[in-house]
């Protein structure tokens, strides 16, 4: 009886019979909404920061940035977290064939000038970074911790165990990106993900660095990552907008 009525109130509300249980991909979050945090309410505490924060500001800087020079794209992508696999994570084809069509749609298609359109690109890897937590600080490398407060964070490397499994951005790349925050005055900071041998993480950045293309990561430094509730400054957050504008219009 109990079984019966549960599934008459989901057919009621969302028209759901019980078969379609069989195929369904549901996901079981906390319901509460997101709330201002802190005494003078400079904080962001809310559920899956990781990465809707940063999907949230490259979109919006995409959607304000109306000048280029280069072909500008925001890349929103899933299954990070379980190694960015099947059709919709980075690992696929998708990318690749989207710049194939526009290429062809231009008539200037060809294997090769796909392979120099993809390696003459300039990417952010848009992902959170871990905020130094007092309560926690013998995993964090003092010096090289993320701050919040401190402005977007930039990533040199990942990966475990120092740098393996990462991306290891190139120094002539994070010194150009620097003069253009600089000359914009954006505030940014470097940071790794905790401690050698305690820390570590891993993002999209390798994978799209395999096509030759200059790519880095940066984003807004969270607390409490993949916890129910995770926390973030709202001034990370305007200057991570502010960079990412900065990056699409003058790199």
């Amino acid at each position: 009886a109990v079984k019966a009525n549960v599934l008459k109130l989901i057919k009621d509300k969302y028209g759901f019979e019980e078969d379609d249980f069989l195929s369904a991909e549901l996901e079981v979050v906390p319901a509460g909404r997101a709330r201002d945090f802190g005494l003078d309410r400079s904080m962001v505490y809310g559920y899956g920061q990781d990465d809707r924060i940063c999907a949230f500001t490259s979109a919006k800087a995409l959607f304000n940035t109306t000048s280029v020079d280069r072909t500008a794209v925001c890349i929103l992508v899933d299954k990070e977290e379980i190694g960015s696999v099947g059709a919709t994570g980075m690992t696929s084809a998708f990318f690749e064939n989207a710049v194939a069509e526009l290429m062809d749609k231009k008539g200037e298609y060809s294997e090769l000038k796909v392979r120099r359109a993809l390696a003459n690109s300039h990417m952010l890897s848009s992902d959170v970074s871990a905020g130094f937590d007092p309560n926690y600080p013998s995993v964090m490398e003092l010096k090289n911790a993320a701050f919040l407060g401190y402005g977007m964070a930039f990533c040199k490397f990942t990966g475990s165990r120092g740098k393996s499994g990462s991306n290891d951005a190139n120094p002539e790349f994070i010194a150009k990106i620097r003069a253009i925050l600089d000359k914009n005055n954006v505030s940014y900071q470097f940071c790794e993900l905790g401690k050698v041998d305690q820390g570590g993480g891993g993002t999209i950045a390798y994978i799209m660095a395999k096509y030759n293309m200059q790519v880095i990561d940066s984003g807004v430094a969270l607390h409490n990552m993949h916890a129910p509730w995770e926390l973030s400054s709202k001034a990370d957050i305007y200057e991570a907008e502010l960079g990412y504008e900065v990056f699409l219009r003058e790199i």
